[in-house]
Formats: structure tokens, sequence, C-alpha cells
């Protein structure tokens, strides 16, 4: 949800949050990304631009099927599940206590309503929380 690294908090919807913190687990270094994706006012989605940055896992509260299917396209893992903060996400992943994301594991009540990106790509207002 912003550029405190490891104790930010995970957002609740992913493509929303204003930035992304990127972790390399080989070497423990944090790199904060805001989010230029059009969900955020600029271009592009956000998976492809994650993908574009060379990750190859990506952990989140939940994501939609679109979403989903966008990173595996790119082959990127995705996992849900995550909460609290960075730290506390990459604890859950390194346990193996986070939920492969698929169809069946999406947000399934995305609510999107209006023009643009909702109607375009799948995105748009969010319309009830992540545990």
């Amino acid at each position: 949800m912003g550029k405190a690294g490891l104790e930010e908090r995970v957002g609740e919807h992913f493509g929303r949050v204003p930035t992304y913190t990127l972790y390399d687990s080989e070497t423990e270094e944090i790199t904060i990304m805001n989010n230029t994706s059009e969900h955020a006012g600029g271009a592009g989605l956000p998976a492809e631009i994650l993908a574009k940055a060379g990750i190859n896992t990506m952990l989140c509260g939940g994501l939609g099927s679109r979403a989903i299917s966008l990173f595996e396209q790119s082959g990127v893992m995705v996992y849900v599940g995550a909460s609290g903060t960075v730290a506390d996400a990459i604890n859950m992943w390194k346990a193996g206590t986070l939920r492969s994301a698929t169809s069946e594991t999406a947000c399934q009540q995305h609510a999107f309503r209006g023009e643009g990106i909702g109607e375009k790509y799948g995105g748009g207002q969010h319309d009830h929380h992540h545990d």
C-alpha cells in the first residue's frame, strides 16, 4: 500500500494499490515499484507491468480470474491469501500456507461498474474486502 517495504500492509485489491513491493528471495533485496497501470491512471495492466519487471512469483490477498489468467500467460506463479505486512506475506509463502491462484481461488465477488477499464479488461471498482 506504500513505500514501507517489508513493514507495509498488503493491499486488498492488488491492481489498485499505489505501489508494489518487489522482493528478491535470493538476495533479500527490496525494491518499491509505483503502480503505473491503467488502474492507477497510467498505461498497461498490472500483470503485464510486473511480468516485464522480471517477477516470477506474485503474492497477494486476492485477485480476479482475468488477472490470474494474465499472470499465467506471462509465466508468473500467483499465490493468494496473503495478509498483514509484506513480511508476513513472504513468511506465509515460505511456510507454504498461501494457496495457488486458480479459477477456484479467484475473487468471485468483484463488482465492476462504469466504463473503461471495467468493461475492457475486467477491472473496476472493488465492492468487498479480502480477509
